[in-house]
């Protein structure tokens, strides 16, 4: 398992999305308020940020709902040390700004390899990509879907390990021309109709707009002052924070977040969710 976060507007410090939240992605490495089991995820972390999406005025970007992004690639930083363990990191996030950005910690699936290219996030010209999850049986029980893939799209994983291939199956319907959120359920399709199991929250982002599903783990957003934030679990107790039901895909802008259902036959429902969509602190 591994915990993961988006999010989308006015420019903002890396810090005050992933740090200084009291329940952000930095306390969730290892104290996770709705992960189990897996709750110390220490084998890395990586933040990826679009730094066109800095540039754009506040004003601009509240105006547009998605920013003025440029055509830059987004810049990655990731580690295969335990977030707290980088006394660097939170020097970076103290300066760097952004309007968009998406972030991980892992918690390795057994058996897949170590270091910074097996972290998260992964990506391709302005995509970037994280998983939340494990294909169970990896590599074995992949064989069939990595051999559906073109030799080149197998040449690209980053490392070997099961979200890199996840990454893969997904990039292969970016290319092809299916939306995100299309492109996220595309996949789960596949990894099910081959009889692959196991946990597929994905998430997605170009710096305009945030895909992600909630298909084995807890997913929620929350929009506030012309921003979106999609997160594992949420950073803090203040309102309006959504939980996305289990077995549901998400597309989010600043403007407007939709969910609908994920066309998946195995049952994918979320366990430790509020139904009513608040939080139940523990």
């Amino acid at each position: 398992m591994c915990r993961h976060v988006a999010y989308l507007g006015p420019p903002v410090t890396l810090r005050s999305v992933l740090i200084d939240p009291p329940y952000g992605l930095y306390k969730q490495a290892w104290a996770p308020r709705f992960q189990r089991p897996g709750a110390v995820n220490a084998d890395g972390f990586g933040v990826g940020w679009y730094p066109d999406a800095a540039e754009a005025s506040d004003a601009s970007v509240a105006a547009a709902g998605l920013g003025d992004p440029g055509d830059s690639e987004p810049v990655r930083y990731r580690q295969a040390v335990p977030i707290w363990a980088d006394p660097s990191f939170a020097d970076l996030a103290w300066v760097t700004r952004t309007g968009a950005l998406l972030a991980m910690v892992r918690n390795a699936t057994p058996g897949t390899s170590p270091g910074p290219a097996a972290v998260g996030p992964f990506r391709h010209g302005r995509w970037l990509f994280t998983h939340n999850g494990y294909l169970a049986g990896w590599p074995e029980s992949t064989a069939g879907v990595a051999a559906t893939l073109p030799t080149v799209a197998l040449l690209e994983l980053e490392a070997p390990v099961d979200s890199a291939l996840a990454w893969a199956l997904v990039l292969h319907r970016l290319r092809a021309g299916h939306a995100p959120a299309a492109a996220l359920a595309g996949t789960i399709g596949v990894l099910q109709a081959a009889g692959v199991t196991g946990n597929f929250n994905f998430l997605l982002t170009d710096g305009r707009v945030i895909a992600a599903t909630a298909a084995g783990n807890t997913l929620y957003y929350r929009q506030a002052e012309g921003s979106v934030t999609v997160a594992s679990e949420p950073g803090g107790d203040d309102p309006g924070w959504i939980v996305v039901p289990g077995g549901s895909v998400v597309t989010a802008v600043p403007a407007q977040v939709s969910v609908t259902p994920l066309a998946a036959p195995s049952d994918l429902s979320v366990p430790d969710t509020t139904p009513d969509g608040r939080i139940t602190i523990r």
